[in-house]
């Protein structure tokens, strides 16, 4: 299905210089798959996102991390071990709320298989990145339509170039700023010492009230009227992640520092971080790679941007989140609700969207 125009192709002004996808793929190594499952027959509207750090084969890398949960009403697995280490080994996932453990166990199978000689030679183990937001508005999620084998074609299916947006993989059944939502991606270049580094985002957009909703410092939101949908809760009930990836060589606290700076872009759009919202944001670096510890020797040797040149990286990371969020509610069209039955959640009109915000900022 032909993707419509990005939010930079609408005219809307986002600061900063993107890489040439505008995508978390611009990152070097980065590879995102799907698994879309849109059946209206079953109450079906749901899916997979993949997403793999590096091009690995045999024996994992290990993938520098840092974890951070704005508001924890959610779920991200395998994030205690980046704490404590610093890393990960894999695949990230992401999915609706019950599809948690299914993904988990696809993931499993496929780094088993990917990983075949790690896996043979070693008393290795699995621990794959996975993460939700709740889609039980627009898809039966009590129907448990996720399966392991969901997982592993989404993880099959990963490449680079363009990323598909909006209702694609583990986007399809989500809605932001009582919008349809889901998936939405975007990348910013930053230049440090003469050296050129991307940082991206991915998000799976699934928060936010209309009332807050705010595109470039205008209140689109409160311009744009709700009507009759009975989908509304009286509080805000979504969730929101964000993964970001660059290519920097930055320390764990430094990535730890950066996961939190998406709390600051989905802010951007007008959340305050809702007490029943999962922000839940993840970052890694694909700098230094090397063997996993087990084969590294006894001294580890790694490269870290000095903490006082990480504004444009953290500036970065804040524009691409933005960004992002508006890239997946651009995508979004009328879909029919399963709970309850009757009401339509709505794409958002772009054509308003954007002369609201133009409108603004030419006065």
């Amino acid at each position: 299905m032909p993707q419509k125009p990005r939010a930079r192709e609408l005219g809307l002004p986002f600061r900063g210089t993107p890489g040439p996808w505008n995508a978390i793929t611009d990152v070097p190594g980065v590879r995102v798959g799907f698994t879309t499952l849109t059946d209206p027959s079953r109450k079906m509207r749901t899916g997979v996102t993949a997403i793999l750090p590096r091009q690995d084969r045999h024996r994992p890398q290990p993938v520098w991390a840092g974890f951070h949960a704005l508001n924890g009403n959610g779920e991200m697995t395998g994030v205690h071990w980046v704490n404590d280490a610093g890393y990960f080994l894999g695949p990230i996932l992401i999915t609706n709320t019950h599809g948690i453990g299914a993904c988990h166990h696809g993931a499993v199978e496929w780094m088993i298989r990917h990983y075949d000689t790690h896996f043979r030679e070693e008393h290795a183990w699995a621990m794959p990145i996975v993460a939700e937001t709740y889609d039980g508005t627009l898809n039966d999620i009590n129907a448990m339509h996720i399966r392991p084998e969901h997982a592993i074609a989404a993880l099959d299916a990963a490449t680079s170039g363009p990323v598909a947006e909006g209702s694609t993989g583990g986007g399809n059944g989500m809605i932001a700023y009582e919008f349809k939502g889901g998936t939405g991606t975007a990348s910013r270049q930053v230049t440090i010492g003469g050296q050129t580094y991307t940082v991206a985002a991915l998000v799976q957009a699934n928060y936010g009230r209309r009332d807050w909703f705010t595109v470039l410092g205008v209140p689109v939101g409160k311009a744009m009227p709700v009507g009759s949908q009975g989908f509304r809760d009286e509080k805000e009930m979504g969730s929101i992640i964000v993964i970001l990836a660059t290519d920097a060589p930055l320390s764990d606290a430094l990535l730890r520092g950066l996961a939190k700076r998406a709390g600051l872009g989905i802010g951007r759009s007008g959340s305050p971080g809702g007490n029943s919202s999962g922000d839940i944001f993840l970052a890694f670096s694909t700098a230094d790679a090397m063997p996993e510890p087990l084969h590294a020797g006894p001294i580890i040797t790694r490269h870290s941007l000095n903490w006082d040149e990480m504004n444009p990286v953290y500036e970065a990371a804040v524009q691409a989140v933005d960004e992002s969020v508006i890239n997946a509610i651009v995508q979004g069209e009328d879909v029919a609700c399963v709970k309850p039955e009757g009401e339509t959640c709505p794409g958002i009109d772009t054509a308003e969207l954007c002369r609201l915000v133009l409108g603004r900022h030419r006065s």
